[in-house]
């Protein structure tokens, strides 16, 4: 199979991560026989210093014309420390996913039983939790109208929505719990927020479309207490922009690390895969930054996109194995002997090559 792929390593440890994917993908389609394209763009606070864009042209359309896209990771302190900043890392991002349309994001959130003592949370609370947000990406409050006035003492920005982006976001929900465990819940504030309510009676007119998924409707607030309470109850989840971006930034520190957490960005001709752990500038170049969630994330790319199911759960059981055998970078060492970022894409790749 050929498999056109857009390389977008970024920032901080946004290269080192994804140099081990490629590693692993480079593996992975020599032992299946897969014809891989690969193809590198800029993008972040490296694209501003080099084209003064954090998302340039040229960037664009190598993503525009690959299957999918690995990313890794966007940030950089310069920007971050200095509030008036007119351009910014981050914009890259935001425009990426307007102008390729990704308008859900996909996020996984699994406990492996090898790491249940690294979670804050008590072990018998978070046992077997297998939960996936379906969150929207490309509307609500993030791209609605903003601005100052009154000599820039008072800031307003708009949250909006139409039912269109409602049914998309919500039938990906629906179909995604058709396929795990036929329970689905839609988080909002609808007593509260229009836009809530909106989300909720447009999802609840769809239920008819899924008799044997299960619907539940939450509050945004009830849903942050419960990802802590009992996160096993939950299955699949779909919710707007700001909620998903809160909530599954809460949900990842059920697992015990940021690095081990992927994410996949979908839209209608393309999709984009990355680590959701960020730059991580204070360990650039250091050789400890986990590897795990991007491999990870390449695992979904192939899964998702490219229907590679055995190819995906190869590299999941290779992951699985180095969590097992304590070959992990320092984040997960659990106070014993821990490996660099390339050691572990090694492991990961040997792994592979010998299965």
């Amino acid at each position: 199979m050929k498999l056109k792929i857009a390389i977008l390593p970024g920032d901080g440890i946004g290269p080192e991560v994804t140099n081990e994917s490629i590693k692993v993908l480079n593996c992975i389609a020599k032992k299946f026989n897969h014809d891989v394209e690969m193809s590198t763009g800029s993008v972040g606070a490296i694209a501003i210093d080099e084209y003064n864009d954090p998302y340039p042209d040229e960037t664009h359309k190598l993503c525009s014309e690959s299957d999918a896209i690995l990313f890794g990771a966007i940030g950089d302190p310069k920007y971050d420390n200095d509030p008036k900043a007119k351009i910014r890392p981050e914009q890259g991002l935001l425009k990426l996913r307007k102008k390729l349309g990704l308008y859900a994001n996909l996020r996984p959130t699994k406990v492996f039983d090898s790491l249940l003592e690294m979670s804050p949370i008590k072990e018998d609370r978070i046992a077997g939790t297998d939960i996936l947000f379906v969150r929207e990406l490309t509307g609500g409050i993030y791209f609605g109208e903003r601005g100052r006035k009154n000599d820039d003492n008072f800031a307003f920005d708009t949250c909006q929505y139409s039912r269109d982006e409602i049914i998309r976001i919500a039938k990906m929900g629906f179909e995604y719990a058709e396929k795990r465990s036929k329970k689905l819940c839609c988080v909002d504030k609808a007593n509260i927020l229009e836009t809530s309510r909106l989300w909720r009676e447009t999802v609840q007119s769809m239920e008819k479309d899924y008799p044997e998924v299960k619907v539940s409707y939450e509050f945004v607030d009830a849903v942050a207490m419960r990802l802590i309470q009992w996160p096993s109850s939950y299955d699949v989840l779909i919710t707007s922009n700001l909620f998903g971006d809160i909530l599954t930034d809460e949900a990842s520190v059920i697992s015990g690390s940021m690095g081990l957490m992927p994410s996949a960005s979908v839209g209608l001709d393309n999709a984009l895969y990355e680590p959701i752990h960020g730059s991580y500038p204070e360990a650039t170049g250091k050789k400890i930054a986990n590897p795990l969630a991007s491999i990870l994330s390449l695992s979904m790319m192939l899964d998702y996109t490219f229907n590679l199911k055995e190819e995906a759960e190869l590299i999941n059981k290779a992951v699985e194995s180095s969590l097992i055998n304590g070959y992990t970078t320092p984040d997960l060492s659990k106070n014993q002997e821990s490996y660099s970022t390339n050691q572990v894409g090694d492991y990961i790749k040997d792994f592979i090559q010998n299965s």
